[in-house]
């Protein structure tokens, strides 16, 4: 058995907080002693983990720098087992320091690929969640996210309103989610024989006023076609679309939200950004050029016009194999039996 100290990038709960909390799950599933250290404030991190039931260190610290060095300090002074940092800053904070797994979420870009390398000194291993990543930093591992099935699916054999679809976003709200490009697309279809209504659920957390700016001016663009909710639960959401669709304009790690529509059984439409192909499986038929509005509009009008059952049940099959948690833990067991055989367990 291990002890798995896992430590967040931050206290709010993003992507990669998310995939902590999963890790934790399924490590301790597999029968290893886990905590989980984030920062006191924000305290989203600690208090979902206090909720599941973990083991919890809230460390102090009234900014980042702040959270970082009282990491360091208590890694030094207190840490028994393995580090898991999940993420750059828990990296960089112990840089040096032995017994680390280092988890990449994102690519590093400008000075922080020269911090990841600063970060990755005395590391056990450095893992990453694409095969796309993989090829953008070496020497890496790859650990694919999970997520899991939602409480209830969609029916694949259910006609849709093909008149009057519902196209679905969910996510943040910003122009490198491609936001403004799908408000275009949408508004392209509009001119079309369709009467579409575009389902925006998410919000602009973690986005600049001036990026959020512009992108609320491309959905008032589009009037009583949009329709914001803020952030839904991920069941009900996919429950209310016709089809989901990820247009993102960065070059995404590897896309959650995919993997999400995928154990949902819900049709959806993702950009060539990234990993986002990879995710949705070799070919895929509704792949779009991302940044590219009059692209995107013709892939989602394909991809209304086409049966959706074969395709949601081929993507279905896909998350089960691929991205399930059962799946997700037989690859952390893995992992950790590797590190097992040349690692101490205190």
């Amino acid at each position: 058995m291990l002890h798995l100290n896992l430590c967040a990038n931050q206290g709010a709960v993003g992507g990669g907080e998310v995939m902590l909390l999963a890790i934790a799950q399924a490590a301790r599933s597999l029968g290893h002693e886990v905590t989980i250290i984030a920062p006191e404030q924000p305290c989203e991190v600690a208090r979902e983990a206090a909720a599941l039931g973990f083991s919890t260190v809230a460390l102090p610290g009234d900014s980042t720098a702040g959270y970082m060095r009282g990491l360091r300090r208590w890694d030094a002074r207190e840490r028994t087992g393995i580090l898991w940092c999940n993420g750059l800053r828990p990296a960089v904070a112990t840089a040096g320091h032995r017994r680390r797994i280092v988890h990449l979420h994102q690519e590093p870009h400008g000075v922080q690929r020269v911090l990841m390398t600063i970060a990755r000194v005395g590391s056990m291993v450095t893992l990453v969640p694409s095969e796309f990543m993989g090829r953008r930093i070496p020497r890496t591992r790859v650990l694919e996210n999970w997520v899991d099935e939602p409480p209830s699916t969609r029916d694949s054999s259910v006609r849709r309103d093909l008149k009057s679809p519902v196209i679905g976003y969910l996510g943040r709200l910003s122009s490198d989610k491609g936001v403004p490009i799908l408000c275009r697309a949408v508004a392209t279809l509009r001119e079309g024989h369709r009467n579409p209504t575009l389902l925006l659920a998410g919000e602009s957390r973690f986005v600049s006023e001036a990026d959020a700016t512009r992108v609320d001016a491309a959905i008032a663009a589009l009037g009583a076609t949009a329709v914001r909710k803020g952030w839904m639960e991920r069941a009900e959401f996919f429950e209310s679309v016709d089809l989901a669709v990820f247009p993102s304009v960065w070059d995404e790690p590897f896309g959650l939200v995919v993997a999400e529509a995928m154990a949902a059984r819900c049709p959806f439409v993702v950009s060539d950004a990234g990993a986002l192909p990879e995710v949705a499986g070799p070919g895929y038929p509704f792949v779009a050029a991302r940044g590219d509005a009059a692209s995107l509009a013709a892939v989602i009008e394909d991809a209304l016009s086409e049966p959706a059952a074969d395709v949601v049940n081929h993507s279905y099959r896909r998350w089960a194999g691929h991205y399930s948690p059962w799946t997700g833990a037989y690859r952390l067991k893995s992992l950790l039996d590797d590190l097992i055989k040349d690692t101490p367990t205190s």
